[in-house]
């Protein structure tokens, strides 16, 4: 359910059709606008009534100036003043947006991370490196226990040295 305030401005341009016609033109006037507001708006979805409010008020003022002219009454202009959404709704709206604003950072992130992994890709150094510096951040908080892996090559290496060249590994 959303709240709409709207002013509706007209004149009585034959008082002579307006006591003749119509009990009560300001009353039948405002009933009609108001049956005329709600059923404009409960054509529209949420997002037309809130970017479509001057398309709405024309529309609004065409129909109403065609059910009250033979009354008497001219309806000068009509314009849509408010519109409230109930609290639930409002909740509702921010967190999508903040849904639509996480996911966005995640696509960010992720191609962040995607050109970092071609650079590495790249430059084999570039990802020892990045291991170093990774270790240089891990190592600044205290008690903690770093797991360091050493290269398969690097055992290889080792090995093929203390066995005299040859390497079975």
């Amino acid at each position: 359910t959303v709240s709409v305030d709207a002013v509706v401005y007209f004149r009585v341009f034959n008082p002579v059709m307006s006591v003749t016609n119509v009990a009560n033109a300001h009353n039948s006037a405002q009933l009609l606008a108001a049956t005329t507001l709600r059923n404009s708006l409960g054509t529209k979805t949420l997002h037309e009534i809130l970017t479509e409010r001057e398309t709405i008020a024309h529309l609004m003022q065409t129909h109403l100036d065609e059910g009250t002219e033979p009354w008497g009454v001219k309806v000068e202009r009509v314009e849509i003043k408010d519109v409230r959404l109930p609290a639930s709704m409002q909740r509702t709206g921010r967190e999508a947006r903040a849904k639509i604003i996480a996911a966005e950072g995640e696509q960010k992130a992720s191609r962040s991370l995607k050109e970092a992994a071609d650079i590495i890709n790249e430059s084999p150094i570039a990802l020892q490196l990045r291991y170093l510096q990774t270790l240089t951040t891990i190592s600044a908080e205290k008690n903690s226990t770093i797991v360091f892996p050493i290269p398969i090559e690097l055992l290889q290496l080792v090995k093929a040295r203390g066995s005299g060249g040859s390497s079975n590994f």
